[in-house]
C-alpha cells in the first residue's frame, strides 16, 4: 500500500517516549509511528490542490468582475452611492488618510497628498492605484480616478468618482 519503506529518525520528548513504551508493545511501535505520520499527512491538504483551488477562485473572481463591469457599462447594475464606503477598499491607515483627504478637499494632486500626509508621492501614487484596482475588481468601476485635465481649479489630480 505504501511502497518501499525508508528508515528515518526523530527526536521526541522523553515523556512521549515513555508513554509510547507503556501503551504500544515493542514490536508494534514502528507500525504505530508510521500510521500516525500517514494519518497526520492525510489531514494536511496537498499544496498543488491548494494552488489549483486558489487559481479557480481567482478565475471566478475575475469572471464576476467582468460581468459586473459589463453590467455597470450598460447601467443595468447601479450602485446606491450612499451605501458605498470608500474606506472598505483601504488596507492600511495610509490608505484611509488618502481617502479622507480626498473626501475633505474634493480631489487633490499627488504632491498635495504627499505633503499633507507627509510621505513621498510615489507611495501615494501606488496606494491610489491599489485602491482603484481593488474597487474596480469588486464594483466594476474604480472609486478613485486620475484626471489629467483641469477640474475644479486643479490640474492632474485624483478624484473620488462618487458622492457620499
Amino acid at each position: 500500500m505504501l511502497g518501499k519503506l525508508i528508515v528515518i529518525s526523530a527526536k521526541i520528548p522523553e515523556e512521549v517516549f515513555q508513554e509510547l513504551q507503556i501503551r504500544i508493545p515493542e514490536g508494534e511501535r514502528s507500525d504505530f509511528i508510521r500510521d500516525a505520520v500517514v494519518e497526520k499527512l492525510g489531514k494536511i491538504p496537498k499544496p498543488d490542490k491548494i494552488l489549483q483551488l486558489e487559481g479557480r477562485i481567482k478565475s471566478l473572481e475575475d469572471a464576476l468582475s467582468e460581468v459586473k463591469k459589463f453590467l455597470a457599462d450598460l447601467e443595468i447594475l447601479t450602485y446606491e452611492h450612499e451605501k458605498i464606503d470608500p474606506t472598505a477598499y483601504c488596507i492600511s491607515d495610509l490608505d484611509r488618510e488618502i481617502i479622507n483627504y480626498l473626501k475633505l478637499h474634493q480631489g487633490a494632486t499627488t504632491p498635495e497628498l504627499a505633503k499633507a500626509i507627509r510621505t513621498d508621492r510615489w507611495t501615494i501614487l501606488n496606494r491610489l492605484r491599489q485602491i482603484g484596482k481593488r474597487s474596480k475588481k469588486e464594483l466594476g468601476k474604480a472609486i478613485v480616478e486620475f484626471d489629467a485635465g483641469e477640474r475644479a481649479g486643479k490640474k492632474r489630480a485624483w478624484w473620488l468618482t462618487f458622492k457620499e
